[in-house]
């Protein structure tokens, strides 16, 4: 039986960014984690699913965002997933998790562009989800293409969690 404490707690997945090749966050990514610190530090029963898997260049973006966090909110309440590579796979690795532990509420931390894409894809999972407002930095231009690469990507991942769903329940 799940322990009843565990229904109180809230998971924030924050979802990765690209990784400088120097080993720093990009833009992106720091927000993100800044956004998810205030949420934790804020209320002390918000635990951080940090996702995101070695890109570009190394080391993943879930250790990234861990070593940005240290000191600021405590190792206990910290899950790396530092495998997942994309939307998808996070969003599969952090409902099983939350699953697993019980969790009375998701929360979502990425940009306004991608909040419809991720909340989607928890909801094929059979999870509901809120969104983590975050303020839209980046120019015009850059919001507009990333909307747009949004607009392509969603009829990829819904045939992809579908397919994803009929395979794990096989």
């Amino acid at each position: 039986m799940m322990n009843p404490v565990a229904y109180q707690r809230t998971l924030v997945v924050v979802f990765g960014a690209a990784v400088r090749p120097d080993g720093s966050a990009s833009p992106a990514l720091a927000r993100r984690v800044g956004y998810a610190a205030a949420v934790a530090e804020g209320d002390p029963s918000v635990d951080l699913f940090l996702s995101g898997g070695t890109g570009k260049h190394p080391p993943s973006e879930a250790a990234v965002m861990a070593g940005m966090l240290d000191g600021v909110v405590s190792t206990e309440r910290l899950i790396l997933d530092s495998v997942s590579r994309d939307t998808l796979q996070t969003v599969r690795a952090a409902a099983a998790y939350a699953r697993a532990h019980g969790y009375g509420a998701l929360q979502t931390c990425t940009d306004a562009y991608h909040q419809p894409r991720v909340r989607m894809l928890f909801g094929l999972m059979g999870m509901a989800s809120r969104p983590l407002a975050m303020v839209a930095r980046g120019t015009r231009q850059l919001q507009v293409k990333m909307w747009l690469r949004e607009c392509a990507a969603i009829p990829y991942d819904v045939v992809a969690g579908l397919h994803a769903i009929r395979r794990d329940r096989a």
